[in-house]
């Protein structure tokens, strides 16, 4: 059959909307109307058809009538559903497929959601046993049958929708509105009862604004519906939502007399809560326009404490003004403890300045004496004890004390030249170095010492002869105290030093804090200026 000979039988009546002949039968209820347009089509296919393809084109050709939209994009099967005639919708499920069920109209609903939207259970009920996934079609705005069915009012229809898929609870609309926010909007205390009892937890969920179901309860004007929703879960009463607006702001704004008593009988309420506008209920009970309710909320409201926020806002600003001081408090210290820092760190580099500035001034003094002891051992050697013979040696070379002599005599030379060398070479750096260095240049310098005094010594011996020997034993015990005195005591008070410094530094190991610029300094008194010992 070509597509002219298929439009014979799909148009042969039309109505306002370019209705077919089953499009009429429908919206009448009439089921043997639809029969006869059937039986009809059966008739003329066995008089243009025939043959082995005759039963495939016979159902294709039912099929496009029956499923035939009009100008609003509804099958014959929407219009029954919609109507409510379960008989006429029972005959075209014969005809329809999956395909055909899940079609829209132009509003946006399937047969399901139109039944749903008008309240027929015995065509929901039929309809979900022909497929059970019709239950989670989508109409306007993402709205599943469930939320259809609760918005309207009808009951029968929700718990025949809960009873096939009870997690149609868990889905909202496009707005984040579930079945129960718009159940308890229009105040239908059955279906209210019907969810609850399926998800006692429901009412906790919100919409895209943060309203909870009791945000919209209170919108309404059914105090049955906000004492369900408190009695099954009185928490929600401080809810706030996105503009921090809870329930009592709300139905305070909507002048529901009722519905406000009824909230501040509970123990969670808090009757001084404050929204982003900083607003309490009695504020926005007093900006109402004058009225009986206006009146009577304002009085309620004050009987249960209510304040106006500026009342609140005194111990708020003096919380405030005490936190501001603290701030400021806070930041005087952390200031004075950065200048503290910055003073100490300060204090730290000047001290290293000094202590550099005298270790300069020490080797500078050890060169010159050092350069004095060279001269002086140099010199010596050319003006021997006893003088010379024509031939250039010493008159005393044979004595033992001129040899004593020689010998010291040229160690006090070269330890002398020694020290110069290393301090015309010595390249100023790191202080720790530097008094590494300080410390070995004065051993050596004490050495050069120790020569001079013993070549002197043995000189003393050439000079007064065996017949004043006495005087020559006299300068020996005098410098021998002296030399060995001074280096005694120096090396008692270097032990005790470095035995005191090591019980400190064993007591400072132990404690476990210490703020890092006391650090620095006790470092800084430890490492770098302590005080440099000849030996």
């Amino acid at each position: 059959m070509d597509q002219a000979g298929k439009k014979k039988y799909v148009r042969q009546v039309t109505g306002r909307h370019n209705d077919t002949e089953v499009h009429l039968a429908a919206q009448r209820g009439d089921l043997a109307a639809v029969r006869q347009i059937l039986r009809d089509i059966d008739a003329q296919m066995t008089e243009t058809a025939g043959g082995e393809e005759f039963d495939a084109e016979l159902a294709e050709i039912r099929s496009a009538i029956v499923n035939e939209a009009n100008d609003q994009g509804e099958t014959a099967l929407m219009i029954a559903a919609g109507k409510g005639y379960l008989d006429v919708v029972e005959e075209l499920l014969k005809y329809a497929d999956k395909e055909i069920l899940a079609r829209k109209n132009q509003a946006g609903f399937d047969a399901l959601h139109m039944a749903a939207k008008e309240g027929h259970q015995d065509i929901v009920k039929v309809l979900l046993n022909h497929d059970s996934g019709l239950c989670m079609t989508l109409g306007p705005s993402n709205a599943t049958p469930l939320i259809t069915a609760a918005t309207r009012g009808h009951t029968l229809v929700v718990e025949e929708l809960l009873e096939k898929d009870a997690g149609l609870l868990d889905h909202a609309r496009s707005n984040g509105k579930n079945a129960l926010h718009f159940a308890v909007r229009g105040g239908h205390s059955e279906i209210v009862r019907a969810l609850l009892k399926r998800d006692p937890k429901l009412p906790r969920k919100t919409d895209n604004k943060g309203q909870t179901s009791l945000h919209m309860a209170v919108k309404g004007t059914s105090a049955e519906v906000v004492r369900l929703l408190l009695e099954a879960d009185p928490a929600i009463v401080m809810l706030p939502d996105r503009s921090g607006n809870t329930a009592l702001h709300v139905a305070t704004r909507k002048k529901r007399v009722e519905i406000v008593n009824e909230m501040l009988l509970l123990p969670d309420t808090n009757v001084n809560a404050l929204t982003r506008e900083h607003k309490t209920a009695l504020d926005i009970a007093e900006g109402l326009p004058l009225s009986e309710e206006s009146a009577e909320i304002k009085e309620c409201l004050s009987r249960y404490g209510a304040l106006r926020a500026n009342e609140l806002n005194q111990p708020r600003d003096e919380l405030r003004k005490a936190v501001t001081e603290i701030k400021k408090d806070v930041h005087t210290q952390l200031e004075q403890t950065r200048k503290t820092n910055k003073n100490v760190s300060g204090i730290a580099k000047e001290l290293r300045k000094l202590h550099r500035e005298g270790i300069n001034n020490a080797t500078n003094s050890v060169t010159v004496v050092a350069v004095l002891f060279a001269t002086v051992a140099f010199a010596a050697i050319f003006t021997v004890p006893g003088g010379n013979g024509n031939d250039g040696i010493a008159v005393a070379i044979n004595y033992c004390s001129f040899k004593i002599f020689f010998v010291f005599n040229a160690l006090a030379l070269f330890t002398s030249l020694a020290v110069v060398v290393v301090q015309i070479t010595l390249v100023r750096g790191e202080t720790k170095a530097e008094r590494r260095v300080v410390e070995v240049i004065n051993k050596l310098m004490w050495l050069a010492s120790i020569c001079t005094s013993v070549a002197f010594i043995a000189s003393s011996y050439i000079v007064v002869g065996r017949r004043f020997e006495w005087a020559a034993i006299l300068v020996t015990v005098i410098g021998g105290v002296i030399m060995a005195g001074v280096l005694g005591t120096m090396t008692y008070f270097v032990v005790k030093f470095k035995h005191s410094r090591k019980i400190r530094k064993r007591e400072k190991s132990m404690k476990k804090s210490v703020s890092n610029s006391w650090n620095r300094y006790t470092e800084l008194s430890d490492s770098d200026i302590n005080p440099i010992y000849a030996i």
